[in-house]
């Protein structure tokens, strides 16, 4: 499958999905799929990694396939398990009809297709149809969890000891997401290409907002922007992300404010900031009159 015939093609593709994408973004994003290579996009939360991933996924018709990834996760949840109960099931039938089986045939039972529980990593590999594999927020995971990721984006392929080798009959698109919370290994990193995504300018975000928000009044779409761009310049404990951004939009329309003065911005703040301690600090340096009844 090609799954974008240019980076011009890509843009449009992905504007046409919902995503707004600069050229180096569709370049990047055009390169995964041509050198069929893993994608690790990095950068603060909030700034569009999971749903460029998504958007690919709209835009080429593939299936989305998620890793969500996090502390403690595990082989077991990130690769492939076996149906202990089902197994057990399967040895006390056969004990209860009294027919004896050595443990050979007993093994070669048991560990068949039909106890195999796939999580996101085979599922992915064994799709016969196309596929994006997003790996979400890879950082949260011990470091030795990415020795589980090297064969599958070296080879994309997984080695089960019961079964052998399974081998991709066709390569996902594969998306790694990373909040830069920890550094990820050079080995991940050497068989990806790499982006890293930062908040958009005023202008693009404004393009953003009018994308998603159609009905936003030029005028409010600006000062909201402006806004949120002295947001991300103070010490926050999360920083507005551009679903946040939105989502205000949506806020404002709905309370039909047509003005971000000093009163709107307190009495909404709720829908962009999600620490009382942010709220507090954004009332500070933005010199609001805190009303105490902001979003929730």
């Amino acid at each position: 499958m090609t799954w974008f015939e240019s980076p011009a093609q890509t843009a449009d593709l992905l504007t046409k999905a919902g995503y707004l994408a600069d050229a180096a973004t569709a370049t990047t994003a055009f390169l995964a799929g041509a050198l069929e290579k893993p994608l690790l996009l990095e950068g603060p939360a909030g700034v569009g990694k999971t749903e460029l991933a998504k958007a690919v996924a709209r835009a080429t018709g593939a299936e989305l396939v998620r890793l969500q990834c996090y502390e403690g996760l595990d082989e077991a949840r990130a690769l492939y398990e076996w149906n202990y109960k089902k197994q057990l099931l399967r040895i006390q039938s056969q004990a209860g009809t009294g027919e004896a089986a050595d443990w050979s045939q007993t093994h070669d039972d048991i560990f068949t297709e039909e106890f195999l529980l796939t999580r996101p990593l085979l599922t992915a590999i064994r799709r016969d149809e196309p596929t994006v594999l997003l790996i979400d927020e890879v950082d949260k995971t011990d470091i030795e969890v990415e020795g589980l990721l090297l064969e599958v984006l070296s080879d994309f392929q997984v080695t089960i000891p019961e079964l052998g080798t399974v081998a991709a009959t066709r390569r996902p698109y594969v998306v790694l997401t990373s909040n830069a919370s920890r550094e990820l290994s050079e080995a991940v990193k050497r068989r990806c290409l790499y982006l890293h995504l930062d908040y958009p300018d005023a202008e693009r975000e404004r393009e953003i907002l009018q994308a998603q928000v159609p009905d936003l009044d030029d005028r409010i779409a600006e000062q909201l922007v402006a806004t949120v761009g002295r947001l991300r310049d103070l010490e926050l404990k999360k920083a507005p992300s551009i679903a946040e951004s939105v989502d205000w939009a949506r806020t404002l329309i709905a309370l039909e404010i047509r003005d971000l003065d000093e009163k709107a911005i307190n009495d909404t703040l709720g829908a962009v900031l999600k620490h009382a301690s942010d709220q507090a600090r954004a009332v500070k340096e933005l010199r609001l009159v805190s009303t105490g009844s902001t979003t929730k």
